[in-house]
């Protein structure tokens, strides 16, 4: 048989050569009580977590993008795995004893904390714009509440029956009767012969866009004020009772002697008529935009003249 080569007895050695029984003893014993890390462990049995956490990256990756990025290297690895790997060569240790597995979960647990904690942030701010969300909503609703200036006068009346409009407006009925707006009384009398029953009240608005106009309140009432009061919406003003006359509302002169249709600059319309003038017409379509049924002579021509201090678009003005 010819000699081997160098290179044959080289090859024939190493593919027959074999481990001693101790050493192959101390590998598998080496593999079998090999033990897992804790984080490592703990990633390999709580696959949700790492899960949750992965999708919580993906939720809010505008809020930890620069925690990511920091860790993306440029193939789209762990920047850190990179780095641990290029210092610390397979085979060698961490100065730590940290594996590069567990410097990887070392860095999962931390980004995790990272976004818990903006998590948290984020749910805080969402806290505090659905607080002013509703803050902005009470304080709107607060304000459109004490923006009703003026309110049904007649609310409160029972049987209440609109008859004509005249120099004001005819009702019949029993029951208290409101101040319109915020106002004061200058006349409260239940005795006033110029009128049928004798009652006449007069009171100024003082809010609201009639703020300055004067209104009455006249025939079968009686007076629950005197002049000088200070009325509110909230404020029963008088008492109507069934006289046979019912009551008469509406503009009054500035100095609250008796109706504004009756001065010349309305037309000087008095109890003889022609109905219905102008200002009662006026005084009517304020108490319908309250909620009062309308007369029974709403609609037709009207005589006399509205002077230009009373406001005409009530529906528009107080919303209605």
């Amino acid at each position: 048989m010819p000699r081997p080569t160098e290179g044959q007895q080289v090859s024939r050695s190493a593919k027959h050569r074999k481990s001693s029984p101790q050493q192959s003893t101390v590998r598998a014993g080496s593999a079998r009580h090999k033990r897992q890390s804790p984080v490592a462990a703990a990633l390999a049995q709580k696959p949700a977590q790492v899960a949750a956490a992965a999708a919580g990256v993906a939720l809010i990756g505008a809020a930890v993008s620069p925690a990511v990025a920091s860790l993306q290297g440029p193939s789209g690895h762990s920047g850190g795995l990179d780095t641990a790997a290029a210092i610390h060569p397979p085979g060698s240790r961490h100065p730590h004893h940290t594996t590069v597995r567990e410097h990887h979960a070392g860095g999962v647990a931390s980004d995790t904390k990272k976004l818990n904690k903006a998590l948290i942030t984020v749910k805080h701010q969402a806290s505090q714009a659905s607080t002013v969300r509703r803050a902005r909503k009470h304080r709107h609703k607060h304000h459109a509440t004490v923006s009703v200036l003026y309110e049904n006068p007649l609310r409160a009346i029972g049987g209440l029956v609109p008859e004509r409009i005249d120099m004001g407006v005819d009702f019949g009925g029993a029951g208290p009767i409101y101040a319109i707006g915020d106002g004061i009384v200058t006349q409260a009398t239940a005795d006033n012969g110029g009128w049928p029953g004798g009652g006449w009240i007069t009171y100024q608005l003082t809010d609201g866009p009639a703020a300055g106009l004067m209104v009455y309140v006249a025939e079968d009432v009686t007076p629950t004020v005197v002049a000088g009061d200070r009325v509110t919406p909230g404020t029963v003003i008088a008492n109507m009772y069934n006289g046979g006359d019912g009551i008469e509302t509406g503009w009054a002169m500035a100095n609250g002697d008796s109706s504004e249709s009756e001065l010349p600059e309305a037309g000087g319309i008095s109890g003889a008529g022609p109905f219905p003038t102008a200002v009662g017409y006026d005084f009517d379509q304020l108490l319908q935009s309250l909620g009062v049924p309308a007369a029974n002579n709403y609609g037709q021509q009207t005589f006399g003249i509205l002077p230009s201090q009373y406001p005409t678009d009530w529906t528009s003005l107080l919303g209605a």
